[in-house]
């Protein structure tokens, strides 16, 4: 499976947990479920963003961007960030909204099947996503499935709201399980955020890349005296490397290209 199948999928299993959730969240009136609904409604727009900007990013190089299209996948990040904090906003909100209104949560079986539902499909679609993530060192896939992750770990939650409001008929367990599921979500999507900005802003490659540049070069010291400013970027899963070289006065150009190439 490529980017953007992966992508694919991952907009057509949060389509059919939405439709399912909403339809459950209204039978129940579990502020939990419907927060999991709006929850759901994000990732496809997530999942859409992260389509689009994978098919962008996998366009080669050309006059008009001359290292390619990688950074698409950092802006889809950074989008897919702020739409999940916003979320997590909206459902604090109607969790507080609900909670001094006061409602009544019926049926809550049937909310609990459907979190499992949406618990499993999740797990699978997200282990699917960050195989790929990993594979082909997408940025946009690897916070989809961070995203869908996060979202099992809700879904639980959610499911341990209704067990307590069917125990004790406190629907004040709802509403706070709503807000925990909340904070959670807003926490993930600063993490995402903080990640993607810093590559989006050309934040050097991690120590240890950095270290094994540096050990290619020295293994070439034969034909590579010096080299200093050594600057690196990362744009989407492509690395850039810039740096000043200091070569034998004897060496060919011919000879230097085919040593940097090897």
């Amino acid at each position: 499976m490529n980017k953007s199948q992966a992508a694919a999928l991952s907009i057509f299993s949060n389509t059919f947990l939405v439709i399912v959730k909403t339809a459950a969240g209204f039978l129940t009136g579990s502020v939990a479920v419907l927060s999991e609904a709006l929850n759901s409604a994000t990732d496809i727009v997530a999942s859409v963003l992260a389509y689009f900007s994978i098919r962008q990013a996998e366009k080669p190089a050309d006059t008009t961007h001359p290292f390619g299209h990688g950074k698409f996948e950092n802006l889809s990040s950074i989008v897919e960030s702020l739409i999940i904090m916003a979320a997590a906003v909206i459902i604090i909100y109607e969790a507080v909204v609900r909670f001094l209104k006061g409602s009544v949560i019926e049926l809550p079986v049937i909310g609990m099947v459907v979190m499992m539902i949406s618990g499993v499909v999740k797990f699978t679609v997200s282990g699917v996503l960050h195989r790929v993530a990993e594979r082909e060192d997408s940025i946009a896939l690897e916070a989809e499935a961070r995203n869908l992750r996060m979202d099992v770990f809700t879904n639980l939650a959610v499911i341990l709201g209704l067990i307590l409001v069917s125990i004790t008929d406190r629907v004040v367990f709802d509403s706070l399980l709503g807000i925990a599921v909340s904070i959670i979500i807003m926490k993930e999507g600063i993490s995402i955020f903080r990640r993607s900005l810093a590559e989006l802003l050309d934040r050097a490659l991690p120590e240890e890349e950095i270290r094994v540049i540096k050990n290619v070069l020295d293994a070439h010291s034969d034909f590579i005296k010096d080299y200093h400013d050594l600057r690196t970027r990362k744009a989407g899963r492509e690395r850039h490397i810039d740096l000043h070289l200091t070569v034998c006065q004897d060496e060919s150009i011919a000879q230097t290209h085919k040593t940097m190439d090897s």
